[in-house]
């Protein structure tokens, strides 16, 4: 979601788990997760199909309440949405390589549910790549981040500039227009990697192709305006709920953000990647992408087997643990402040400055 340039400066398995002292230590957590890697594909089939059946059934129960009124259709995209969201899920464990063992059923598997979740999976695939090999970095910020600026990065800003930045991290922007635009519009062209070879243009061309004929198809059964009134709601549930958790994901109390030499890919992982503390069902439909300092460690660990990760590795729950009520306070949280540390709101940083 990079709208703004910076100015830088510059089988299960049983394992012995370590102690919590030892699990602070991510190349010993790292070490302790390994046998989780496995995907199951029996585990993944039923994951895939338990969530694509109901969210078919949720879109086709959408589409005959309409006819009684929009209400009661307007209540089930809350749901059909959350099941979309967790088909974009699956596609990410897709390209992480995580969903299944052969590449073949990964990539197979995620380019069609690409069409779905409006996202080239090929292109995405790359830039969360990225993401994942800069988080926490401040010297390697653009791709894949929610842009956040340095304190000093913006106070050198003219006022035109600052005010598009505080606009920008307004929440209706951030959780509303934001999500819209990034997968409604911006996933239709290879923003960032347009000078990247063809394979960026052929990954977002080619599901944009696919997206218009199944579009094609769905406005021939039921015209324009209907599946606009069933699909465009859902997918902006999901879109919103989705950008919620990537931002909460990093941009959390405590998070841990460093440039140059300070900057380490493990510590990054584990201290500034949240573990998101959710309650079981909102686990079940975010598909465990709460604990994304695992995730971001270990990438290769399926999502379904996240949950067997917390349980075997003493004291990793509390590591970077942050909980609803938490998350909702770090929406104030705009600047990273280099001296302090740590991320601040903008009054914060006009009250130091001042």
């Amino acid at each position: 979601m990079m709208l703004f340039n910076h100015c830088h400066a510059g089988k299960h398995s049983l394992v012995a788990p370590p102690s919590p002292a030892s699990a602070a230590d991510p190349h010993v957590l790292l070490k302790a997760i390994q046998p989780f890697r496995e995907p199951l594909r029996k585990q993944s089939l039923f994951e895939l199909g338990f969530t694509a059946v109901p969210f078919i059934a949720l879109w086709l129960l959408i589409w005959l309440a309409l006819a009684n009124g929009y209400i009661l259709g307007f209540l089930l995209t809350i749901p059909a949405g959350a099941f979309l969201l967790r088909l974009f899920l699956i596609q990410h464990d897709c390209g992480h390589g995580a969903f299944f063992r052969d590449k073949k059923s990964n990539d197979r598997v995620g380019r069609i549910l690409g069409v779905f979740t409006l996202t080239p999976y090929d292109y995405w695939r790359r830039t969360h790549a990225i993401h994942h090999a800069s988080t926490g970095n401040l010297d390697a910020r653009g791709v894949g981040d929610v842009d956040t600026l340095t304190v000093a990065e913006f106070l050198v800003l003219n006022r035109g500039r600052r005010l598009m930045y505080r606009i920008y991290r307004n929440p209706i922007v951030l959780f509303g227009i934001g999500p819209a635009y990034q997968f409604l519009l911006k996933h239709r062209l290879p923003f960032g990697m347009m000078k990247k070879g063809w394979r960026p243009w052929f990954s977002t061309l080619g599901t944009n192709v696919s997206i218009a004929v199944f579009v094609a198809a769905l406005t021939w059964m039921m015209g324009i305006k209907l599946f606009l009134m069933v699909h465009l709601p859902i997918t902006l549930v999901a879109a919103s709920i989705g950008v919620w958790l990537f931002y909460i994901q990093h941009q959390f109390e405590g998070t841990q953000w460093s440039g140059g030499s300070d900057w380490s890919f493990h510590e990054a992982a584990l201290r500034g990647s949240s573990h998101y503390d959710l309650p079981p069902v909102l686990r079940w439909f975010t598909a465990n992408i709460g604990a994304h300092h695992v995730h971001h460690l270990a990438s290769r660990v399926p999502f379904y087997r996240l949950p067997e990760v917390m349980r075997a590795v003493q004291g990793l729950d509390m590591i970077s643990r942050v909980t609803i009520m938490q998350s909702f306070a770090a929406v104030r949280l705009t600047l990273w402040d280099e001296n302090k540390r740590r991320l601040v709101s903008f009054a914060e940083a006009g009250a130091a400055l001042r």
